[in-house]
């Protein structure tokens, strides 16, 4: 499907209006469903030799229609974007299932999936405009860090090899027409910048542009990434990519997550998200933040201005993305920070230079 004309402008104007809302969780709302290995399965990997359970990505080909409807259930509660169900569809993810070949195919129907359901919203509410960002996710291998404690040296990738999973997923996204692409839940930071390398060398190649969100993860108390980066650090060492939004998500629920939107809010020279969990899993793994507490955390962002877009992670569900969508509607956007010419550094923190 192709991308309508004017995206960029329209979703600029979008947030230039009022806090835009994204979607909920995708995994956790699939495991609502009683699929079995035959779902994922389907006819087109019925003999396919390894266990594909648990491979979500692939039932945006073998069950199009269950990806299709928690999309629309998401705009119907809504959401202003969606994002496809594209966390692992890389040859790096997809080696686990030894599925690396059909990864165009399989971020092509993704696309569709989320399109389809953005063109049913759109006429069901006519004037509406509804968006698909292409979800880019981190990837289970990094760049900067050794899978192995005894060999610290060690990685199970190289830059090479990452630009180029990233670089098949991207074209394939773009080619099958995203408004919008989101690398997201970013835990390494190296992992990101080859994700922002590969984007733009498919920008030059494909002679086409879409805006750029990124979202990074705090993974605890001690307020940096896994990879040991701050938020500021963090910032600093994209912003050369000039995202069309820098934002927080995963990881932590709102309550824990303030501090580090409030700092990534006072330094990002563009537009800021957020999209919490739904709280801090429980002892099974669980969510308990009902959607009036969620909404209640996520709308105090609103009202401190801090953010341009608000939506959820692990754990949300249709009717929290249709409580926040409520809370945050009274409030302002956050207001856009004129753009810095000072050299900014970064290192595990980050270095200002006057």
């Amino acid at each position: 499907m192709i991308r309508p004309a004017h995206t960029a402008q329209e979703l600029e104007q979008l947030f230039s209006q009022r806090i835009a809302v994204l979607d909920g969780a995708m995994g956790s709302m699939i495991q609502t469903y009683p699929l079995t290995e035959a779902d994922f399965r389907g006819e087109l990997f019925r003999e396919h030799p390894k266990d594909l359970k648990g491979n979500n990505d692939l039932l945006c080909l073998t069950r199009p229609d269950i990806i299709e409807e928690i999309h629309g259930r998401y705009f119907a509660a809504g959401a202003d974007m969606v994002e496809t169900n594209t966390f692992s569809s890389t040859s790096i993810a997809q080696a686990d299932y030894d599925l690396g070949a059909i990864v165009p195919e399989l971020n092509a129907a993704a696309v569709g999936c989320a399109r389809r359901a953005a063109l049913a919203a759109e006429a069901a509410t006519p004037g509406r405009r509804c968006f698909v960002a292409g979800a880019i996710g981190p990837l289970n291998r990094t760049l900067s860090m050794s899978p192995d404690v005894n060999r610290p040296d060690y990685r199970a990738v190289n830059w090479d090899e990452v630009v180029a999973a990233y670089s098949e997923q991207v074209r394939a996204m773009l080619s099958a027409g995203v408004d919008v692409l989101l690398v997201e839940t970013i835990f390494d930071t190296l992992n990101a910048k080859a994700a922002l390398f590969a984007i733009d060398s498919c920008f030059e190649e494909l002679g086409t542009r879409v805006p750029v969100m990124v979202s990074v993860t705090i993974t605890d108390a001690s307020g940096r990434t896994l990879s040991g980066q701050t938020i500021t650090a963090f910032y600093n060492s994209i912003r050369h990519a000039k995202p069309f939004s820098v934002g927080i998500n995963c990881a932590l629920g709102a309550k824990d997550m303030r501090p580090y939107l409030q700092e990534l809010s006072g330094v990002a020279e563009c537009h800021v998200t957020c999209y919490p969990n739904a709280g801090l899993p429980n002892a099974f793994g669980g969510y308990d933040e009902s959607p009036a507490d969620m909404a209640r955390a996520v709308s105090d962002f609103a009202r401190q201005g801090w953010v341009n877009m608000v939506g959820g992670c692990c754990g949300s569900t249709p009717e929290h993305i249709a409580a926040i969508a409520a809370a945050v509607y009274p409030f302002a956007k956050r207001a856009s920070l004129p753009p810095t010419h000072t050299m900014r550094l970064s290192g595990l923190e980050p270095l200002l230079v006057p």
